[in-house]
């Protein structure tokens, strides 16, 4: 099992992407733990891109509860088509948001938190049962590249839930 990864920080994020991807497949193959997975997920994650906050909410009744995180304290719950999140989870959908100041009901967690990138995680009943919420602090920091390699990362997580 991989438990340390290894990125150069000079390639560009898309380069980043391809060469975390493989590795990030031999950190979960071997672990049958979905929040053990998730946890070192919401590490790799922040800690090779240097995101701001990254980590996941699980579907639980009518509302999103939070489940591992790396980053700044969160909000803990949020109800069924609120902020990003409750916006994935309704529509499901991956959600960018460039400016989250202009995202109409948007959850401020953290002040710090300018964009933001929420995307579902389904069962293999095609329902989201959880969703992979991803800020930065800086506005318009994510883009198609982000949505395209983050998309691969949601569908690996659905092969383990």
């Amino acid at each position: 099992m991989t438990e340390s990864f290894y990125i150069p920080q000079t390639l560009s994020r898309e380069e980043k992407y391809k060469s975390f991807l493989p590795q990030l497949k031999s950190l979960v193959k071997a672990e049958t733990d979905c929040i053990a997975n998730l946890a070192n997920i919401t590490s790799a994650l922040k800690y090779t891109f240097h995101f701001f906050w990254v980590g996941f909410y699980f579907v639980k009744g009518n509302e999103l509860v939070l489940g591992p995180f790396q980053g700044t304290l969160a909000c803990t719950r949020i109800p069924f088509g609120k902020g990003v999140c409750g916006t994935c989870w309704q529509k499901q959908e991956v959600v960018v948001v460039p400016d989250v100041e202009k995202f109409p009901g948007h959850i401020a967690c953290s002040s710090f938190s300018k964009s933001e990138i929420v995307l579902p995680i389904f069962n293999k009943e095609k329902q989201v049962v959880m969703v992979m919420d991803i800020d930065s602090d800086k506005k318009n920091d994510f883009d198609a590249t982000d949505s395209f390699y983050l998309q691969q990362i949601a569908s690996l997580i659905e092969t383990f839930i």
